[in-house]
């Protein structure tokens, strides 16, 4: 069982320029401290070979835990290996892929003795702002288990705000949907159900890593810490539930309109089409190698089209008349 307290210090490997930001937990949130420390935190993000040496042979990790988290598919769990032990869950991020504009990555918090170490093989806004909303409120984290339930509360927070987004990408869509006559609409909220799929499987994968948690830090969390968990992550589930509904009854609406909009436009080629025909019809006529009148009438031509243009005319009042178009 893991202590309930500890210094907790952090330090974060950048994998781009190579160099250690060390924090400590104070009254301010956290600050930074001038070196690292084999206890405490520490924060990797897209490690290279470089790094995941260090980790292996530096600080002992197991190496089976550099594979779980970097499996993309891999579902929130707890493992033990050893002393160390390893909670999975699953944040929300931006997504490279042009497929869908969101998805979710594993993160592990990995844990030995007085050590904590936060492992994601993808950028992410969770770690930062965790660090940022440590230090708006004034937190002071020296408890092991409210720390992890800091981690799951802040990508709850994220999961509702990629939503957030999603649902005004559903609204421009709507706004667009009126005379839309292509797919581009109906493709882009296809990509954004994808999301809403993938961010309702692992909110309930992390839902039920939620309640293990409580069972394993009996004692050690704060009550009210974990019921704001709760409450959060309950609030993305319901939200991903109603944007759900939202998006599919949208993508029917926007199906029946694009289908509608086509009619209408084949209607105004046809009513073209019908038009044009009676000039075509009378040319077709006097184009035969036979006598069809007006041989020798010196306007016969402007005449003739002058009757086509007024037949043409009558066409085109009768079939808006009948409205069709």
């Amino acid at each position: 069982m893991w202590p309930p307290r500890f210094l907790l210090k952090a330090a974060t490997v950048s994998y781009k320029e190579r160099d250690m930001q060390h924090y400590s937990s104070s009254e301010n949130g956290f600050v930074e401290t001038p070196s690292p420390h084999s206890e405490g935190w520490l924060n990797v993000c897209c490690p290279d070979e470089t790094e995941m040496h260090i980790l292996v042979d530096d600080f002992g990790m197991p190496p089976v835990f550099l594979d779980y988290i970097g499996d993309p598919d891999e579902r929130p769990r707890v493992d033990r290996e050893g002393d160390w032990s390893i909670i999975i869950l699953r944040i929300p991020t931006r997504s490279n892929q042009k497929d869908v504009p969101y998805e979710t990555v594993p993160i592990g918090v990995i844990c030995h003795d007085d050590l904590i170490i936060t492992l994601c093989y993808s950028e992410n806004d969770v770690i930062n702002d965790f660090v940022t909303f440590s230090r708006q409120r004034h937190l002071e984290i020296t408890n092991r288990s409210n720390f992890i339930l800091h981690i799951i509360y802040r990508s709850a927070t994220w999961y509702l705000k990629y939503l957030q987004n999603i649902n005004n990408d559903v609204s421009a869509a709507e706004r667009n949907m009126a005379s839309s006559v292509r797919n581009e609409e109906l493709m882009r909220l296809t990509r954004l159900q994808k999301t809403l799929v993938y961010f309702n499987t692992s909110l309930h994968g992390n839902e039920m890593m939620l309640e293990r948690l409580e069972h394993l830090f009996a004692g050690e969390y704060d009550p009210e810490l974990l019921d704001d968990v709760d409450i959060e992550i309950k609030q993305a589930i319901s939200t991903v539930a109603i944007y759900t509904e939202i998006l599919e009854s949208t993508m029917d609406a926007l199906g029946s309109i694009i289908s509608n909009n086509l009619n209408g436009v084949m209607k105004r080629m046809t009513a073209l089409s019908i038009s044009l025909m009676v000039p075509t019809l009378i040319a077709s006529f006097y184009g035969m190698n036979v006598n069809v009148g007006f041989d020798g009438f010196p306007y016969a031509f402007p005449l003739i089209i002058l009757i086509s243009l007024c037949l043409t005319v009558g066409v085109l009042l009768w079939l808006k008349h009948i409205k069709w178009f």
